[in-house]
């Protein structure tokens, strides 16, 4: 699968896409791939604030549990209840269907750290 270059990638391996003041998150293919079968998501709820680096969910897979980190800080005002009601949506789709929230921006600083498409596939390939 090719790496999208319609958003940016964190170096925890979620991507945001960012749409005005909306940001979608969700984990790159490389994270996915390193998860295995991802068997259960759980993400805040919507209208949860939170700053730059606070854990708003986590993905669970056959291997482990990883917390998901985005580089900005706002309030989720949607949750994707199709990967939480189906988590292998994440395995088979993860810039598509898998996305799991999306974020209204109060702080997008940490974008700034974020790389692009090509810089993150050199960086994990």
């Amino acid at each position: 699968m090719t790496t999208p270059d319609d958003r940016v990638y964190a170096e925890s391996h979620e991507w945001h896409m960012v749409d005005g003041e909306i940001v979608t998150i969700g984990l790159s293919q490389f994270a996915v791939d390193q998860l295995t079968d991802v068997t259960f998501v759980e993400m805040r709820e919507v209208g949860y604030t939170f700053e730059t680096g606070d854990a708003i969910g986590e993905v669970e897979s056959v291997k482990t549990t990883s917390d998901v980190y985005p580089a900005v800080g706002g309030e989720i005002v949607e949750v994707n209840a199709a990967v939480i009601e189906d988590p292998s949506l994440l395995n088979s789709d993860p810039y598509g269907k898998g996305w799991l929230v999306k974020i209204k921006v109060s702080d997008d600083s940490g974008l700034a750290s974020c790389v692009d498409a090509t810089t993150y596939d050199a960086n994990n390939g």
